[in-house]
């Protein structure tokens, strides 16, 4: 099977230059500035309309450039609609010029008022809008700025952010010192990676993108940074089977993992590998394991292994490795690791197994491996901190990837995949994932779709989802707070066989 995608058009996302890009394209073609912007006030006005029908006031907050500009229009189409505004002025009327002077000025000839901004300042509007600070914001917040934003966020009131809440980057999602709190977002003409990664899950809300009669795609030359992964992918990659099918031909998987004291992880990841369709599975793990695992799942074979030297043939009969779940940093896991490293067999690296690539195989650079690190491991494969690898994710999955090779999942909100083919980002996912095992469920699911053939830059991408995919199911049946790793290999059979979902999952 050739390492290619299906069918299916991935949303994609931009870098703020490449939307800068595509704007000033945009005008140079014949629309004029202002009449984008006004464009987009109204695009954003209609999302304000729909999302809060029973708004009667609103505060709009405007700062500089077009963002603030965007504000200006806005309010000017709410009052025309006979809603109460109070229109806030990070920047004075007399210092704007251009389109958000244009704009500015329609507010004004609509009959919206104009206050400077102050400290303490009551914002009398229902709903808050924010159009102060745009995509071109790339350094701390500070001043008026930051205690505006740190105002709109004490207010408890819900928040429109226009284009990207203010104090977000636009190409990395980290929080830029203090970032609006949107209860939903309009962003426009092409949607930007930063909305949909790391802390942006905080702050953006309810995402509606508007591309405002752009077609950014025509423009062969701004590639996307990334694309957005979508549900209709598993159908897509994961057909029926033929009625013929036999466990040979949905190949073997072997689990390396469970040091002694550590054999939950091991288990999990081959539940979910079992799960998920592979043929055999096989798990070499600690001797004090094997009768939970017959106990837990009799249908994988688990063989006893006391080192290295216990493993045998066993690497060399399967089809694909995954090392990592509860294998420990001692002696145990690294000769299993070194074992499974030399057996030359795709692999999945996960957990345990990535702190020890970071500590003893440092110069090691593969092809055929799918490494799965949070910020914490990311940072160890990286040497920096997760507070850097946080900062830029996507600039950090990149690294990851020139550094060791093969296709990277950098885990957490938006996590990305970054491969051969570019990245991809995952939209699906919820808090209830924050609990032990979750990352040893993916590695397992992980290693049956390479099993079963799906080529390696796909097996991650589709992993990633229907590993999301299938604790979003599990939290809107019973919630999120409680939700446990092993609930998740039930509900990801559902997904991975199609014509036994209902259409709406």
């Amino acid at each position: 099977m050739a390492d290619s995608h299906p069918a299916v058009s991935l949303h994609p996302l931009y870098r703020a230059e490449q939307v800068r890009e595509l704007d000033r394209r945009t005008i140079a073609g014949g629309i004029a500035g202002f009449a984008l912007m006004q464009r987009a006030s109204a695009a954003a006005w209609q999302c304000l309309r729909e999302r809060w029908p029973e708004v009667r006031s609103l505060t709009v907050l405007c700062g500089a450039g077009n963002n603030g500009g965007d504000g200006h229009v806005l309010a000017a189409l709410a009052a025309a609609e006979g809603l109460a505004v109070q229109r806030i002025l990070l920047k004075e009327l007399d210092e704007l010029s251009g389109d958000a002077r244009r704009a500015a000025d329609m507010a004004t000839a609509a009959g919206v008022g104009a206050e400077p901004w102050s400290p303490g300042m009551a914002f009398s509007g229902q709903l808050l809008v924010d159009a102060l600070l745009g995509t071109g914001l790339d350094g701390e917040v500070r001043g008026d700025f930051r205690e505006a934003i740190a105002a709109v966020n004490a207010s408890a009131k819900p928040v429109l952010a226009i284009d990207i809440p203010s104090g977000l980057h636009a190409d990395s999602g980290a929080v830029l010192g203090e970032a609006v709190r949107a209860a939903a977002t309009v962003t426009f003409i092409g949607d930007k990676l930063g909305l949909h990664t790391g802390a942006a899950a905080d702050h953006v809300g309810e995402l509606a993108f508007r591309a405002l009669g752009v077609d950014a795609l025509a423009e062969a030359d701004l590639l996307p940074a990334a694309r957005l992964l979508d549900a209709s992918l598993i159908e897509a990659w994961l057909p029926p089977r033929a009625r013929t099918t036999h466990k040979g031909d949905c190949g073997h998987a072997l689990i390396l993992g469970g040091a002694p004291g550590f054999g939950g992880a091991a288990l999990l990841a081959a539940e979910a590998c079992g799960r998920l369709g592979a043929g055999k599975v096989s798990l070499a793990t600690a001797p004090e394991h094997v009768t939970a695992s017959l106990v837990r799942r009799p249908e994988v074979m688990a063989h006893g292994v006391r080192g290295a030297a216990d493993l045998g043939a066993l690497p060399t009969l399967a089809d694909v490795l995954v090392a990592g779940p509860g294998l420990g940093q001692g002696s145990w896991g690294q000769g299993v690791l070194q074992a499974a490293l030399a057996a030359g067999k795709p692999l999945v690296v996960d957990a345990d197994g990535l702190n020890l690539l970071a500590a003893h195989f440092a110069g090691m650079r593969r092809e055929d491996w799918i490494l799965t690190p949070h910020p914490g491991e990311a940072a160890r494969l990286l040497g920096c901190t997760a507070a850097e690898v946080e900062a830029d994710r996507p600039a950090a999955a990149r690294a990851l990837r020139e550094r060791w090779g093969g296709v990277i999942i950098l885990k957490g909100a938006g996590s990305l995949i970054e491969g051969p083919a570019g990245m991809a980002v995952c939209p699906f996912g919820n808090p209830g994932m924050a609990s032990g095992g979750m990352g040893d469920a993916l590695s397992g699911m992980l290693g049956a779709l390479l099993a079963q053939g799906v080529p390696l830059e796909s097996a991650a991408r589709l992993g990633v989802l229907v590993h999301a995919r299938a604790a979003d199911l599990a939290a809107a049946e019973a919630g999120e707070r409680g939700l446990l790793a092993g609930d998740l290999a039930s509900y990801a059979r559902i997904l991975v066989n199609p014509t036994v979902c209902d259409g709406d999952l």
